[in-house]
């Protein structure tokens, strides 16, 4: 049979051991949360970039589309008024042909104003898309950091148990008592 000191002493130091690589264990899981939420985070991130340039797109996209549709208003809708007023022989300079294009301009300018307020409204959507990304992004980070305390919170209980039994076993065997054990 093996002598109690021998196996209280393997006792404390299996605890030990234990303790000390539970402690690492967590540490270990704390650091591979902590990198899981930063890459989250840089993904979530990664958006904010993919939308910053759909606002550049849809914002040339309106630009080009107004000066077209500003193009083709006066070529197309207003010349054909003043191509068919002036076949007919009508005088340009006053009455009906003028409140036509003055009409026809109102219309496009109106136009105009609802493609530029939805426009607007693209990019509100955008920026709140934006915000709401950066704030998932600091969430996950801060999940993250949450997360790793808790481990290393873990891993240090474990620590702590793992000495407190060690010394519970060397106090019931009267290990580091002047006279041994009894």
């Amino acid at each position: 049979m093996a002598d109690p000191v021998t196996l209280a002493a393997v006792s404390i130091g299996s605890n030990l051991i234990g303790g000390i690589s539970q402690k690492r264990a967590a540490d270990r899981a704390a650091a591979a949360a902590r990198s899981a939420s930063e890459f989250n985070a840089q993904l979530i991130e990664r958006d904010i970039d993919l939308l910053e340039k759909q606002r550049n797109i849809i914002n040339a996209n309106f630009l080009v589309q107004s000066a077209m549709a500003r193009s083709d208003f006066e070529r197309d809708v207003q010349g054909a008024v003043r191509a068919g007023f002036g076949f007919a022989g009508i005088d340009m300079s006053q009455g009906s042909p003028m409140a036509v294009l003055r009409t026809n301009a109102r219309k496009f300018e109106y136009d105009q104003s609802v493609a530029e307020f939805n426009n607007q409204i693209n990019n509100m959507q955008i920026a709140d898309e934006q915000e709401n990304s950066r704030l998932s992004a600091q969430l996950s980070r801060m999940e993250g950091g949450a997360q790793a305390a808790s481990l290393r919170a873990q891993g240090t209980a474990s620590l702590i148990k793992s000495i407190g039994a060690s010394a519970q076993t060397a106090y019931n065997f009267n290990i580091g008592s002047r006279g041994g054990a009894e």
